[in-house]
């Protein structure tokens, strides 16, 4: 059981795959275990934090990608950067975090370049 701020997650955590993803100032970290399809971003459900369609088109990109959808579950903590630049990094986390779950999976996610990290930034 692992406890995040009032919101408590099953398991020993054992069977978890974990993944970073970055996306200019924003950071992903990604947990993913054997589940029923269910996603958490920090302590929150899914559809309660990223509020456009696009944002979670992009979210779930990696698990339509793999066919994983109703097969994981999904808890990720993000900060820094704004909304955009933090689906990115969950994309990235959660592709990176289902290559190690499934290795089979990863000519999926390469062919559609979920694995490459987007290295553009702000120019200062």
């Amino acid at each position: 059981m692992v406890k995040l701020g009032n919101f408590v997650i099953e398991g020993n955590g054992k069977n978890d795959f974990l993944g970073t993803g970055r996306r200019k100032a924003s950071v992903a970290r990604v947990r993913i275990r054997p589940g029923s399809g269910k996603i958490s971003i920090n302590c929150r459900e899914f559809e309660e934090f990223f509020k456009t369609e696009q944002q979670r088109q992009a979210v779930l990109a990696p698990l339509k990608a793999t066919g994983k959808e109703s097969t994981v579950d999904v808890i990720i903590t993000v900060n820094g950067g704004g909304t955009t630049g933090q689906a990115d990094a969950c994309k990235l986390g959660i592709a990176r975090a289902l290559k190690l779950f499934d290795p089979e999976t990863e000519p999926a996610l390469r062919e559609q370049s979920l694995l490459t990290r987007d290295a553009r930034e702000v120019e200062r």
